[in-house]
């Protein structure tokens, strides 16, 4: 069974940077392209960005690409999401999972969402 925590979320002030991390388990992590998504309250859940299991490939959403970067540990189980310039707009949950990356969208393969890290930015 897959099983995904993330963390590293909090409240920072516009302008500001956080790192969030997501370890998982029960999956060949090294062959699993994995997405970040976020859910704003009263909103639906996005996708945020994407990344093959080799790395190589990288997905953005436009609302953050350049200010966003993903990026996976392979050795450690971990996916990383490093966002700089945060806006208001950006306070979510951000959740991992395992996904299908494509250009047009991500694809979740997780049936139980992990807990999910809150970012908050406050203007």
């Amino acid at each position: 069974q897959v099983q995904v925590v993330e963390s590293g979320g909090g409240l920072v002030q516009t302008g500001g940077s956080l790192r969030l991390s997501c370890t998982a388990s029960g999956l060949i992590f090294d062959s699993a392209p994995m997405a970040w998504f976020r859910q704003a309250p009263g909103k639906q859940r996005e996708g945020v960005s994407c990344i093959s299991g080799n790395g190589v490939i990288t997905y953005y959403a436009d609302s953050v690409k350049g200010r966003f970067t993903i990026s996976r540990d392979n050795a450690k189980n971990t996916l990383y999401l490093q966002m700089n310039s945060l806006q208001p707009e950006d306070t979510a949950m951000y959740y991992c999972a395992p996904s299908a990356c494509a250009s047009g969208g991500y694809y979740p393969a997780l049936n139980t969402w992990g807990p999910g890290t809150q970012v908050t930015v406050s203007s």
